[in-house]
């Protein structure tokens, strides 16, 4: 099974000895579903090499460990690199808030996290410095091996308990180990959701019966229920396609 991963999101490594704060930063930021981890570090060294190897976007650091080493290693960064990660400070107190501010970070969080604060963050940082949407390639991701998908070439995605198949059109069937409901955000805007089942590329539909409650999809004798619940969704494809139809007249 292979979690999601969006392809133009903003990467991020934790530096941070205490595993349950890094968990717990890690749960907060997949709810936004346009971040990814590169990798954890423990220490200051550690995390200067995991920087310069990977080049995050975006920099956290637990200041309660060492924060004078943090702050060296920061510094240190403008020796090596022309562009420097944006860093967000984490502390349980406010003692090293002035130390940030003249380090350049780009935020300081207070401990424990605040659904708020973080919120805040991630909204300022998209603001800020927001990615194009350009890009139409997904990947999906176990441990070290990543598959790349174009979503150009994914027909529909169909809910299998708490993982998601995503139907290409060549006739494979690949498996995320994240629920649809995790999905039907993240990819672009010809895809939407139908029923609690099933999201489709309305690039491929061909037909909708209503009668039915069925679409009918490009090349393929897969017939896709539609439900109550998402005609709205449908309802507003069919003014699409029917914009770009030529019509007879009766």
């Amino acid at each position: 099974m292979y979690p999601y991963i969006q392809a133009l999101e903003y990467t991020y490594t934790i530096i941070d000895s205490e595993a349950t704060s890094k968990l717990q930063l890690q749960h907060y930021l997949e709810d936004y579903g346009d971040f990814m981890c590169l990798g954890e570090a423990k220490g200051s060294d550690e995390g200067l090499n995991l920087i310069l190897k990977f080049s995050p976007d975006i920099v956290f650091i637990n200041l309660n460990d060492q924060a004078s080493d943090y702050f060296r290693m920061v510094s240190e960064l403008y020796q090596y690199i022309k562009s420097i990660p944006l860093i967000i400070g984490i502390s349980k107190g406010k003692e090293y808030a002035y130390n940030a501010i003249k380090s350049n970070f780009f935020d300081y969080w207070l401990m424990p996290y605040n659904e708020f604060d973080i919120r805040k963050t991630i909204l300022k940082l998209r603001k800020q410095f927001p990615k194009e949407q350009a890009n139409a390639t997904i990947c999906l991701k176990s441990y070290k091996d990543f598959h790349y998908l174009n979503t150009q070439d994914i027909l529909y995605l169909k809910a299998d308990n708490n993982a998601t198949d995503f139907i290409m059109k060549d006739g494979n069937c690949i498996s995320a180990f994240k629920t649809l409901k995790h999905f039907e955000n993240q990819l672009p805007e010809n895809f939407i959701r139908v029923h609690k089942s099933y999201i489709i590329n309305t690039d491929f539909v061909t037909r909708i019966n209503y009668g039915k409650s069925i679409c009918f999809l490009k090349g393929q004798k897969t017939q896709l229920p539609f439900s109550k619940s998402y005609k709205e969704n449908i309802d507003s494809l069919k003014q699409v396609l029917s914009k770009n139809a030529i019509t007879p007249l009766n």
